[in-house]
Parts: C-alpha cells; structure tokens; sequence
C-alpha cells in the first residue's frame, strides 16, 4: 500500500501534467508589445546615498541630537556624583583684604587688639589673610547623598547603552523601509508596463474585431489602477529616503545604495551590540531599577536631615605688623556638632516628596518590566510568523504568475474574456508587492527579536 507522501507526489505530477498538456493547447505566446510612457521612468536617486551598514550607523552616531542629549544625561550624573562627593572631602578656604579707616586713618581697621603680638603693631591699612579647612566626620546625609547620586549616574549609563539600542533597531527598521519601498517602485513600474502591455494587446484585438470597446475600457481601467499604485508608491519611497535622512542627522532625503547588503545587515548588527544572559540586564530595565534606587538614597538623604552632624574646622588668622612683614596670630582647631530643631516643617516635606518620587520610580520600573516582556514574547514569535507569511506569499506569487500567464495566452487566441485578463494582471501585482512586504517584514522582525535582547555599547 502506498504511503501518504507517494500518494501526494503522484498527484502533485499528475496535476503537473494535466496543466502542461492544457498549456500545450495553447499556441505560443505573441511577441510583447512595444509600450512607453513617461511614468515608467524611475525616480531620480536621492543626492546623497548610503552604501553599507558602518557607513549609516557612524553617520547615526555622529549626527544624532538623541545621543548627544544621553551623553550629556552622562556628564550631568557624574557631575552631580562628584558634588555629592565634596562634601564628604575636605573643604580649604583662604580670604585675604586690606582695612582702611577713612574717620582714624591711624588706628589699624578691622584688626583685633593684641593680635599684632609684643612689640609689634597693626600696619596701617591694615592686610589681613585667614585660612579655613573644614572636614565632615559623621554626615549621615551626605552618605545618602553620595549613593544617589552613585545611582543616578549608573542609571545615565543605561540610559546611554538603552539609547544606542533604540537608535540602532530604529536606524535599521528605516533601512528596511527605503530597501522595500525602492523595491516596491520598481514593482509598481513592472505593473503599470504589464498593465500598458495588456492594454496595447487588447487595443490589438479589438482592431482585428476579436474584442469590443468594454474590453478596452476594462484594461485602461486596470491601467488607471496601476498608475495610482505607482504614484503612490513613488511618494512612499520619497517619505521612506526622508526619513532616513532625519535618522542619520541630515535635512534632506537620503536613499540607499543599490549594492547594499540587506541580508547581512543582521550579522552586522551582532557585531555592534551583544545579546543578553538575563533579561533583567537590559538597559532600559537597568536604567529604570537604578533610578528607583537613587530615588531611595534621595529619600533617606532627606530623613538622615534630623540627625545631627559632626565636623572638624580648623583656622589660620595672620595680618601685616610693624615692623616685619606679618604674623599669624591665631591658629585654632573646632569640633562643630550640629543638631536641627526646627525648620518650620520644611525638612518633612522634603521626605514626603522624595517618597513620592520613589513611588513613582517603582511604578516605572514595574510598567517598564511588563512591557519588556510582552516586547520579547512579542519579537520572538514575530520571527515565526513572518517565516510562515512569506512561504504562503511564494506560493500566491507563484500561482498568481501562472494564472497571468495562461489566461494572458487564453485571451490572445480568444478563449478568454478581458475581465480574465485584468483580474489576473490585478491579482499578480498585488502578489507581488506582497511577497516583497512579507521578505522585509522577516529581515525586520529577525533584527527586533535580536535588538530587544541587546545591549549596544559601542
């Protein structure tokens, strides 16, 4: 007995044969008619194209205000960093000023009596210079303060590398776009002809009185059709080069080189971003974690505001004597214990609002984690998908050319009626802007379901 798979290929040479002898039927093919129009020329090229993936993403990374603005989210974080930082660091002053007494030009200004020492007097004016060092010892506060803002930078950092990834995946989803919507003119140029072609054969017919005037109405109309599809497609390709333009920094429409490697553009992708162990190590979501985080430190800054704090001052007070040069006078070193007692309840505020904002970064933590998840799901399973799309789009392609062909040659020895023809002719453009979509949408979902595990550092 036979098994299934012989019993398939026997029908599938069966049907084979059966639409061969069908088609033998048929005498050959006429010669194609000659058509020109002046839409059938392509759209001029962009004055400025891209010709291979390092080209577009060092343009991007040259030009782009998104990258600038989180390098400089990076600057600001370290610089907030290193202000948390002094004042866990010794503090050194120095003031220096000269004292005139308009009223007792002779009496020394602003000079304390016997600071001048024995034997000595005050010089008039009188110079003076003193010298502050100041160190914290127990600052609660500031040690909060300093992991904050310790958190904050390493949020900045993910923000960057979080960045750099949305950039990257952005950059190549508008490549695609250009790539498609150049081959989908070129499609739309293919169509119109075919259409052009059906049009001058049943122009053709009608001549020899094989045909009448709704045969020729039908295919100007499906002419109509095609030239819309073009115009349309032709603004599409003219907004896609735009955007691209505005992706790689630029003002005017930038196209893409016909010799560019579409299908590597994802091998190329993995050698600039690297995927991830975890998902919890993308940076939006590091990003996200290490704000919350900071806005935790924030909040205990505010409260460690109740305790007192414990700091060591030391000072160096010297002026101008005669005779000689100067002298210092005093040199004192302070512990200084501060404790507040009130502040008008200005310091509880201070909690209740950083409690708020670290509320509000959990909330935007927990909805960053929902959404990334769902994103990855989302990425993985689109890959199967446009698998499995683009294998049914051959397969309508493949049809709808057999069916163009064979009802273009029923209708050429006067089997077939011009509704056949324009109906087919409709059908084959469609299937082949189709499958084009489709062959896209699989090079695009590949690259999101790497990049939305990614991590871009470069």
């Amino acid at each position: 007995m036979a098994t299934p798979s012989v019993l398939l290929l026997a029908l599938a040479a069966a049907s084979i044969q059966a639409e061969a002898a069908s088609s033998s039927d048929l005498p050959p093919a006429a010669l194609q008619p000659d058509v020109e129009d002046a839409m059938l020329t392509p759209v001029p090229p962009a004055p400025r194209r891209v010709k291979s993936w390092d080209e577009a993403l060092a343009l991007m990374r040259e030009r782009s205000t998104d990258l600038r603005n989180a390098v400089a989210g990076v600057e600001r974080a370290g610089g907030r960093w290193r202000q948390a930082l002094s004042a866990l660091l010794p503090n050194a002053r120095a003031q220096a000023g000269v004292a005139y007494d308009l009223l007792n030009p002779d009496v020394p200004s602003g000079v304390t009596q016997g600071a001048a020492g024995d034997g000595r007097t005050a010089t008039t004016p009188a110079g003076t210079l003193s010298m502050t060092l100041t160190q914290s010892v127990v600052d609660l506060g500031a040690w909060r303060g300093l992991s904050s803002a310790r958190a904050a930078e390493t949020s900045a950092v993910a923000n960057l590398q979080d960045t750099r990834r949305r950039l990257t995946l952005g950059l190549a989803q508008v490549l695609v776009a250009t790539v498609a919507a150049e081959r989908a003119a070129e499609i739309n140029r293919v169509g119109l002809r075919r259409a052009l072609e059906r049009a001058a054969l049943t122009q053709r017919t009608v001549e020899l009185g094989a045909g009448n005037q709704l045969d020729v109405v039908r295919v100007n109309q499906d002419v109509a059709v095609a030239r819309g599809a073009l115009i349309a497609g032709d603004e599409q390709l003219r907004q896609a080069r735009e955007v691209l333009g505005l992706s790689l920094g630029f003002g005017q429409a930038i196209g893409v080189d016909p010799a560019f490697n579409l299908q590597g553009l994802v091998d190329q992708t993995r050698e600039d971003c690297a995927p991830l162990e975890r998902l919890d190590e993308r940076p939006d979501l590091v990003a996200a974690g290490a704000q919350v985080e900071s806005a935790r430190d924030s909040r205990r800054q505010a409260t460690a505001g109740y305790l007192p704090t414990l700091g060591v001052s030391s000072t160096v007070y010297g002026l101008t004597t005669d005779p000689g040069f100067g002298r210092f006078a005093t040199w004192n070193v302070a512990a200084v214990l501060s404790v507040p007692l009130w502040e008008g309840g200005g310091r509880g505020g201070l909690v209740r609002e950083r409690a708020g904002v670290e509320a509000q970064a959990e909330a935007v933590l927990e909805s960053a984690r929902r959404e990334v998840e769902l994103e990855v799901a989302r990425a993985r399973r689109s890959v199967e998908v446009a698998e499995s799309l683009v294998k049914t789009a051959v397969e309508a392609r493949d049809l709808a050319e057999r069916t163009d062909r064979l009802t273009r040659r029923s209708f050429e020895v006067g089997r077939g009626s011009s509704l056949e023809l324009v109906q087919s002719g409709a059908a084959l453009r469609q299937a082949e802007l189709n499958l084009v979509l489709r062959e896209f949408e699989l090079v695009q979902a590949r690259l999101d379901a790497f990049l939305t595990e990614a991590r871009c550092d470069g």
